[in-house]
């Protein structure tokens, strides 16, 4: 099977499964495991890599109103990789390729190829699809096992949340910074999960953008900083943002010293295995006595902002 792949989560989940010698394209912003740097390329974006967010966001936000596409498929790239099968999804039109734009370039080519489409909102939502690109490929039991080992370790977080921890705390785990914007979907599952309260989002629902007014009405005792395709530093770059906002310096987590950054790109924003990972991280930061650092952790990918406001800079940090 010739797989193209038109989205970073999918292109995890295909090579999870042991099917990365069947990629023969991926999207730009494919960029793991690392083996997928080397496949050609079938989309691009029309906004700038350094863009600031508030740019970014207005692009997206001209995008909504106008219909215009942000990114763009190389039809003839394309036809020339001969794909049996695409796998995109439908589910954001500002996260990957437009489902309208795929189905009229399928229609385009010979064969025409299948079209498997991943619209996850919750975390069994992912786990589903993974089991659905497998069946696709012809190796359910392989997708099963993975799922199956995914699953158990999502159960042992789970459960040590259940029988360890007595007070969950409330939590802000914002995808944006400029503006703001809690990260939805299956993201308040995975902070319920890790033994936390989500105040700005609910299970299943997606991610919105909010009013400064609102997290600080919502006072969180604990703040992470997960930017939707940003790198760590790339989100450190922006955090002054945040901090210069009137009662940053008050709010319950910087008081406490419980701000924290994620890379974006690896951990949360992508429905995939990595999720799992997510999990770990957010629950080894909000309680580090019941559960251990995860190994993905000890590369340095996740940050503890010491007292940050509006005097001092993102430089002030410690690794965890």
């Amino acid at each position: 099977m010739r797989i193209v792949s038109l989205l970073p989560s999918a292109t995890e989940i295909i090579c999870e499964l042991g099917l990365g010698p069947q990629l023969v394209g991926v999207s730009h912003e494919c960029d793991y495991p690392p083996e997928v740097l080397r496949i050609p390329k079938v989309t691009s974006s029309v906004i700038p890599n350094d863009a600031p967010s508030a740019d970014i966001d207005e692009l997206v936000r001209v995008h909504l109103q106008t219909n215009k596409a942000l990114y763009m498929l190389n039809l003839d790239l394309l036809e020339s990789l001969r794909p049996d099968c695409i796998v995109t999804q439908a589910l954001c039109d500002v996260c990957a390729v437009s489902a309208d734009d795929v189905e009229a370039a399928v229609c385009s080519l010979p064969g025409p190829p299948t079209v498997i489409n991943l619209e996850p909102l919750r975390l069994e939502d992912v786990f589903d699809t993974i089991e659905l690109v497998g069946e696709a490929a012809g190796i359910r039991a392989t997708a099963k096992s993975k799922v199956a080992e995914l699953k158990s370790r999502v159960d042992a977080v789970a459960t040590r949340t259940a029988e360890k921890i007595d007070s969950c705390p409330r939590v802000a785990l914002l995808e944006w910074i400029d503006p703001p914007f809690n990260a939805g979907h299956w993201n308040p599952q995975l902070v319920s999960l890790a033994g936390g309260m989500d105040c700005l989002g609910k299970e299943g629902i997606l991610s919105r953008t909010l009013d400064w007014l609102e997290i600080e009405t919502a006072a969180p005792e604990v703040l992470f900083i997960a930017c939707c395709g940003y790198s760590l530093q790339r989100t450190l770059a922006d955090l002054p943002i945040l901090t210069r906002q009137p009662g940053w310096i008050n709010l319950p987590s910087t008081q406490s010293d419980r701000v924290y950054a994620f890379d974006g790109s690896a951990y949360f924003s992508r429905p995939g295995p990595r999720l799992v990972d997510s999990l770990e991280l957010l629950a080894h930061a909000l309680h580090p006595h019941v559960h251990a650092l995860p190994n993905c952790g000890k590369r340095g990918l996740v940050h503890r902002l010491r007292q940050v406001s509006v005097e001092t800079n993102s430089n002030k940090l410690a690794q965890l």
